[in-house]
């Protein structure tokens, strides 16, 4: 299995969040973060669904379970949907 800090500190990254800034999303303190990130703590079952719907993936993409994720379109036009999909088969059949 994965480890869930590599991935967590992937999304974070990824959304440009201080670990200070997720602390207080999550109410926790930002030594519990890095605790997560460096794999010394797992968090409990509640904080872990709070992580999921922060970073809009699953609870089995966190712990490596499941290797893709999903892209939140909330918000976009049609037109803006099908231009993404669209740009995705392109790049998915290139050489």
């Amino acid at each position: 299995m994965i480890k869930m800090g590599k991935r967590l500190k992937h999304l974070r990254t990824d959304n440009n969040m201080t670990q200070a800034t997720l602390a207080q999303k999550l109410n926790l303190t930002k030594s519990v973060i890095s605790a997560y990130e460096n794999d010394l703590r797992l968090p409990s079952y509640d904080v872990l669904i709070q992580i999921a719907k922060i970073f809009h993936v699953s609870t089995d993409y966190l712990f490596g379970l499941e290797s893709s994720t999903d892209v939140d379109l909330s918000g976009l036009s049609e037109d803006e949907k099908t231009a993404l999909k669209n740009l995705i088969l392109a790049m998915k059949h290139r050489k």
